[in-house]
């Protein structure tokens, strides 16, 4: 069995490459949609409406640039153990794949593997569910080496879920020599240890992956710049965002998952502080947990950031459903959504019209814990200035002011103040002495004080 990361969609195409393909992958969306929205068990959480899902379906789809023959909204009153959805819209859908000439169903919901063995043999056709999907994009998106380890050991954890006994060609292998050897492993059994010890491989070389972030952080606080990450759901502006804010170039598209690898570019306040701003692989509703723990080395980027943007589009008619899915997935990190390191950002304003504004604003003004989100442009700029300004305000609100003298012939220290603090006045004194009123963070007063003492 080849364990590596297969290619759901295209077989022959290389994940990662940029090698033109053939013709697109042909594909019938379903996706099903529980009577009530989220279901009992997430009541609280804003409903995302059918014909939004059904869209992020479709976008899921174009992201891997499959061609989406018809997308189907099937309403889901009673879960079938062997199918997911009842019989008669499994033959409806099985005629608009022989219709279409459909050689994949994306169905948009977790599928257990009896549920997608059975679907396939009633359609004729490879099926792939919502996790197979976004581990497909995720692999053609990976760049780096630490990406592609992270999305190959998700795909493998999927992988090895899914080992179901459909082996005809050899029910067991018989272990020793000869008529005295007893049972061996079935095949099935032998996968899963393949399986297993390429996952345990992959662990140990993520580990050296950590250890490297982790020195790298390190090196930063030595520094050290203040931490800017962003967060959000995918599509919500973020690559856009960190371009406007560092030039930084990054791929920004209307895509889903545009972005994957994460990226770190160095950037001015206002006032001349120096930060470290971080873009991260966007987020989704119904993010499979495998992913979430594969790339959390990357995501501790977050978890360790002085300030944390959260990037919404707030033209998107289920931006309060989005916002909710990136809470939760911000909680189970370890982040409490309502830190005051915390920042709302509300993206795309440009896309809305006048009404819409007024109706945003008004949402903003309702919300319960005091904070106002910031309307921004990240494609025009505006608000850009009024964000810069707010994330300032954080950063310098635990900041020590004070006046420090420094002697004339110490330039060496005159430059490390003015490169590591906010300057507010300089003042040169009759004895050739420099006087300076500056302010600066906790973790570089130390430094200061070596410096002015002698001890460096």
């Amino acid at each position: 069995m080849d364990i590596r990361r297969p290619d759901i969609i295209d077989p022959s195409h290389n994940a990662g490459s940029d090698e033109p393909r053939g013709e697109p992958t042909r594909v019938v969306v379903v996706v099903p949609v529980p009577k009530g929205g989220r279901g009992s068990d997430e009541a609280q959480l804003p409903v995302r409406t059918a014909e939004a899902k059904r869209d992020e379906a479709v976008g899921l789809a174009a992201a891997i640039e499959l061609d989406v023959a018809e997308a189907v909204i099937v309403t889901l009153g009673t879960i079938r153990p062997a199918t997911l959805i009842g019989k008669g819209k499994v033959d409806e859908i099985a005629g608009l794949v022989t219709a279409h000439g459909a050689g994949l169903v994306f169905v948009d919901a977790a599928l257990s593997p009896v549920q997608q063995r059975n679907l396939e043999k009633a359609w004729s056709a490879k099926v792939v569910d919502r996790t197979g999907l976004i581990l497909e994009i995720f692999g053609r998106r990976a760049r780096t080496k630490e990406g592609s380890l992270q999305v190959e050991l998700a795909h493998l954890s999927y992988q090895k879920s899914r080992l179901v006994r459909s082996w005809t060609h050899l029910e067991r292998q018989r272990g020793g020599f000869g008529f005295l050897g007893g049972p061996g492993e079935t095949q099935i059994e032998a996968d899963r240890r393949m399986i297993q010890e390429r996952i345990t491989r992959i662990e140990r070389e993520l580990e050296q992956v950590t250890r490297t972030r982790r020195l790298h952080r390190e090196s930063r606080r030595r520094v050290p710049y203040p931490i800017i990450a962003l967060v959000g759901y995918t599509n919500a502006g973020k690559s856009t965002l960190f371009n406007a804010l560092t030039s930084g170039g990054v791929l920004a598209q209307d895509l889903l998952f545009a972005t994957l690898d994460p990226t770190l570019r160095q950037m001015r306040l206002p006032n001349g502080t120096k930060a470290i701003l971080s873009d991260t692989v966007g987020f989704i509703s119904d993010l499979p947990t495998m992913l979430v723990a594969a790339f959390r080395a990357t995501l501790e980027e977050v978890i360790e950031a002085d300030v944390i943007l959260h990037v919404r589009d707030v033209s998107h008619d289920d931006t309060e459903a989005q916002a909710a899915d990136v809470a939760t997935i911000l909680a189970d990190l370890g982040i409490d959504p309502a830190s005051r390191t915390l920042v709302e950002v509300w993206n795309k304003v440009d896309l809305l019209d006048a009404e819409g504004r007024e109706e945003a604003r008004n949402r903003a003004a309702r919300g319960e814990d005091g904070r106002r989100p910031h309307f921004v442009s990240a494609a025009t700029g505006e608000g850009i200035p009024e964000l810069l300004a707010a994330i300032e305000d954080l950063i310098r609100a635990d900041h020590e002011r004070m006046t420090v003298t420094v002697p004339a012939a110490d330039g060496r220290t005159l430059n490390w103040i003015h490169e590591n603090t906010e300057v507010e006045s300089r003042q040169a004194l009759e004895s050739g002495e420099t006087r300076i009123t500056l302010r600066i963070a906790p973790a570089k007063l130390q430094q200061l004080e070596r410096r002015l003492t002698g001890t460096r």
